[in-house]
């Protein structure tokens, strides 16, 4: 991915609810780069949903239909968590 597509697809993941923000920015950053392909291009997917969407499926209130936003929801939220984990 050249430099012009990562700086699109970081500000893709500026949202307009701050509790999107910490969780899709910390996990672009730090996870993305080491995804295989097809993670890669769900995560963008992803990203083109709206921000109620979002937030429901990542605070547990409901499960997206597709089934690879399925699997993507619960790595976003476990990787974070991780991370936040080690940093204690």
């Amino acid at each position: 991915m050249n430099p012009s597509e990562k700086s699109r697809l970081k500000w893709a993941c500026r949202r307009g609810m701050l509790e999107l923000d910490v969780i899709f920015m910390p996990f672009f950053e730090h996870e993305f780069d080491g995804l295989g392909e097809a993670e890669q291009r769900t995560f963008i997917r992803l990203l083109e949903c709206e921000d109620p969407e979002l937030f429901r499926w990542c605070m547990g209130h409901g499960v997206p239909e597709d089934p690879d936003f399925a699997a993507m929801i619960p790595l976003i939220l476990e990787r974070n968590q991780a991370r936040h984990d080690s940093l204690r």
